[in-house]
């Protein structure tokens, strides 16, 4: 069986990639060297980012493909590659992946969704925002540094508060005592 995967010039694409190893925390550890291998790559091989949050074990990202290009394949493995080569090895690498000469720092593969139309990117915003609170990695969505809800804030496309909890009206239970 051979896996498709979907490929639309121009597109807007969901993607999530996993460490191989879920009980590391290497992404955040070394998320100097992971910015470093997207900036390069996205020189060589240009896309937008519209929304990405990286956590210690996986990331999740929304990208922009230029009009005349529809190979997000080549870009990932190239920042793969880039962020594995700012890695002294060391980890647990399977003969499988040592008979190909592969380190044992990602998984092989990574999940895509090609965007359908506003609701759908408005939904995969938001997953990528909430997704440190729901992994509990901190409370509120703006207080996890890794993420792109930073920019959306700034710009005015999200508010600071968003999806935190309303703080408790102790005022009420004042006036009941």
């Amino acid at each position: 069986m051979r896996y498709r995967r979907a490929r639309a010039a121009g597109g807007t694409y969901f993607f999530t990639l996993n460490l191989a190893d879920r009980s590391s925390h290497l992404l955040v550890e070394r998320i100097d060297e992971l910015r470093a291998a997207v900036r390069l790559v996205k020189l060589r091989h240009p896309f937008e980012i519209v929304g990405w949050v990286v956590l210690p074990d996986h990331l999740h990202a929304l990208w922009t493909l230029p009009l005349d290009d529809a190979d997000f394949s080549t870009r990932w493995m190239l920042i793969k590659t880039a962020f594995s080569r700012s890695i002294e090895p060391g980890e647990a690498i399977r003969r499988s992946r040592l008979q190909k000469g592969e380190r044992g720092i990602w998984q092989r593969r990574f999940w895509e969704h090609q965007i359908r139309d506003e609701n759908d990117l408005k939904r995969h915003v938001d997953y990528i925002h909430i997704n440190p609170v729901k992994h509990g990695c901190v409370k509120r969505a703006v207080d996890w540094p890794y993420s792109s809800i930073h920019r959306h804030i700034r710009s005015g496309d999200l508010p600071e508060d968003w999806a935190a909890a309303p703080e408790p009206d102790l005022s009420v239970g004042e006036r009941a005592e």
